[in-house]
């Protein structure tokens, strides 16, 4: 964790990088009084955050380590629940960064934070294949784009993956543009990630909800990978 500390206090990377991209990331204090602002969401496990311009992942770490806090003194007593918790914890972190270097250094660092607690937490039980499903579960959550122009690096769509858990160990995906999300006709919707605009239908309570551009049949956390 030594390197994630030192990651967490280093403001800027070089000169060059603040006159061409005005590379500044948010001081650990400034993170943390304004997580504090909102300190109740922060603690909900599945409670989902998106941050727009992540950079190597300030706000969004501390976040995982106060979700990731609560999973573990909630569910600590028993190691399939709070590994099960633990990937709700971390499926609830989205980002979006212009740089590809601070992209993968954010999905990695995250890993690490998730990785550290589970370790410690499940020890023997700690097992790959779940290790594998949160390496999957970042690559499809921390984007490599432009959260102005709503397109990844390769100019397609910004696409995010909305997990949720269903009976149990199950979690099914659903995908969404972020152009879907964000340009919302709030008349007709609620404030939520996943529930503010695109294609619409409405539900047996008369309730209109977001379209998903694709989803996949519930599949066990483990193997969330399995769906591509």
């Amino acid at each position: 964790m030594a390197n994630e500390k030192h990651t967490a206090k280093k403001q800027t990377k070089s000169k060059q990088r603040i006159a061409d991209h005005g590379e500044v990331f948010t001081a650990e204090r400034e993170v943390n009084a304004m997580l504090d602002l909102v300190k109740q969401e922060t603690e909900r496990i599945d409670s989902r955050f998106l941050e727009p311009a992540c950079g190597n992942g300030n706000f969004l770490a501390e976040i995982l380590r106060r979700k990731l806090m609560v999973v573990k003194s909630r569910y600590g007593n028993n190691t399939a629940d709070y590994e099960r918790y633990a990937v709700i914890a971390v499926s609830s972190i989205y980002g979006v960064e212009i740089l590809l270097d601070n992209v993968q250094e954010c999905r990695e660092r995250l890993y690490d934070i998730w990785n550290d607690f589970y370790t410690k937490q499940c020890k023997l039980d700690a097992n790959d294949e779940t290790r594998q499903a949160v390496r999957f579960i970042l690559q499809k959550n921390i984007l490599c784009g432009d959260a102005l122009t709503l397109e990844q690096a390769d100019g397609t769509p910004i696409i995010f993956a909305e997990w949720s858990a269903v009976n149990g160990c199950l979690i099914k995906r659903r995908d969404f543009e972020l152009s879907h999300m964000l340009h919302a006709e709030e008349k007709y919707l609620q404030i939520d990630l996943f529930g503010e605009s695109g294609n619409y239908e409405t539900d047996a309570s008369g309730a209109t909800v977001l379209l998903p551009i694709r989803e996949f049949p519930p599949i066990h956390y483990r193997r969330v990978q399995e769906n591509g």
